[in-house]
């Protein structure tokens, strides 16, 4: 088999989405840190579009996009599968992925935002797009597809642990057992999943950055 590499960095959600993938599917590969302040010409050769991480290099062939290496990794390593067989929930899993990546946007502005008016608006559609996430595809379920792990839990995998970094970065509680019990008991479960509790950046570590960050994006 051709050789596995990834260019990642350390605090990045979209960085652990394809290690939890790899490992789920039982791939060996070689990681990569990469500095973001000084870029690797490894990585501007292989991304030369969007200069950013991750990246999956597999033999001579790279692929950029995180929601895309995983689409890559599920057709290339079948073994394991994190898509549903069916056509109908393979395509719904697929709608709820996209779905979530297009809200990205709204998590960020409340990231960023300063207290206020700002804020007030940015808390009010994070809380909407939460609300629908849980009632709408989570439901009753243990995982977004059931009873086992799949790629729309590792897509929105950045809830179960950076969010949370993020709520104390703004100094905001949204998403607990009392807001949101379904998605709170979710996210245990997803963090009690081997592979995903024995890879996740360090906690104390992965706050200071989020504030570093956040401070950073306000001025």
């Amino acid at each position: 088999m051709a050789g596995v590499k990834l260019l990642g960095f350390w605090a990045s959600p979209f960085g652990y989405r394809v290690i939890w993938t790899l490992k789920l599917k039982g791939i060996n590969y070689e990681y990569i840190e990469e500095d973001l302040r000084n870029k690797s010409q490894l990585l501007l050769h292989h991304n030369p579009v969007h200069k950013k991480i991750p990246v999956l290099l597999h033999g001579d062939k790279a692929v950029a996009e995180s929601l895309v290496i995983l689409e890559y990794i599920e057709e290339t390593w079948p073994e394991n599968p994190l898509l549903p067989t069916d056509a109908y929930e393979r395509a719904m899993a697929r709608f709820w992925i996209n779905f979530g990546e297009s809200k990205s946007a709204t998590f960020f502005q409340f990231f960023k935002s300063a207290a206020g008016e700002e804020q007030e608006k940015a808390i009010k559609e994070t809380v909407e797009i939460l609300k629908i996430i849980e009632e709408q595809s989570l439901g009753d379920k243990k995982f977004f597809g059931g009873e086992a792990i799949g790629l729309v839990d590792i897509a929105f995998g950045w809830l179960a642990y950076w969010f949370e970094g993020t709520e104390e970065a703004v100094g905001t509680k949204l998403l607990n057992s009392t807001t949101f019990p379904r998605l709170h008991a979710w996210i245990q479960n997803f963090k009690q999943v081997p592979v995903v509790k024995e890879n996740l950046p360090d906690r104390q570590k992965l706050w200071a950055h989020l504030k570093r960050f956040r401070e950073s994006s306000i001025q």
